[in-house]
């Protein structure tokens, strides 16, 4: 089968399912809310307004990283692979149109919500401390990628754990919990992490050794091991 029909099967599975809808619409409103409210705070000598506006991808993430991993476990409950694979014998095309599938809106609606946590962020900040329209473009495209890539990484891992639960098990505590300590006891080390890495793109000024795209590639080097990890389970192991 060609990779366009395939692709186009893939895209509808999301489209008809309500809880990857929502996952997406969770990624803008998320990402939104909590920029409006980190915006409110603007004390401190390391206030960073670029970094203010869009504070709430740290929350928008989980909602991208549940959206790729809902989207993959589907996949393997009630032999929905079986049913898969059969129709699309090729498995290293099937997966890599799952991964467009997912990339696709994923970087659509991450280009929006930064957009959006851009105009929110200079509405609550105002024009004067706010971000510059440029840098905010700038952040805007970046918060679209790493959002994307996150939804990867969680489509390439769920591929290999093969359940969403365990991937989400994973990768939420790591974000929320691990990282953060990790980045507080290793200095440099942990910007090599795939979270703190892509973030530089959302900061005004960065001491580390990355910067804006240095550290975005740093995080598709995270997702590119994670899909082709996802890759080798699909082809090697039973449906």
């Amino acid at each position: 089968m060609p990779f366009a029909p395939v692709l186009r099967s893939e895209w509808l599975k999301i489209r008809t399912l309500r809880s990857l809808v929502g996952g997406l619409a969770a990624v803008l409103l998320t990402t939104a809310a909590f920029a409006a409210l980190a915006g409110v705070d603007t004390d401190g000598p390391d206030f960073d307004p670029l970094y203010s506006t869009y504070f709430g991808v740290n929350f928008g993430q989980i909602a991208a990283i549940a959206f790729g991993t809902t989207t993959m476990s589907a996949e393997f409950r009630g032999g929905a692979l079986r049913l898969s694979l059969a129709a699309v014998p090729d498995r290293t095309r099937w997966f890599v149109a799952k991964a467009a599938a997912v990339a696709a809106p994923a970087l659509t609606v991450g280009l929006l919500t930064g957009l959006v946590s851009l105009a929110v962020g200079r509405a609550v900040l105002g024009s004067a401390d706010g971000p510059a329209w440029g840098e905010g473009v700038r952040a805007a495209v970046g918060c679209a990628l790493y959002l994307t890539l996150m939804a990867l990484l969680a489509t390439g891992l769920t591929a290999v754990l093969r359940s969403g639960v365990a991937t989400l098990s994973i990768l939420v505590p790591f974000l929320l919990i691990v990282s953060f300590v990790v980045g507080d006891l290793s200095g440099g080390v942990a910007d090599l992490l795939p979270d703190r890495a892509g973030q530089i793109a959302l900061h005004h000024t960065w001491d580390g050794t990355l910067g804006p795209w240095t550290g975005l590639a740093v995080t598709a080097l995270w997702t590119s091991a994670a899909l082709t990890a996802g890759a080798w389970s699909v082809r090697r192991r039973d449906a």
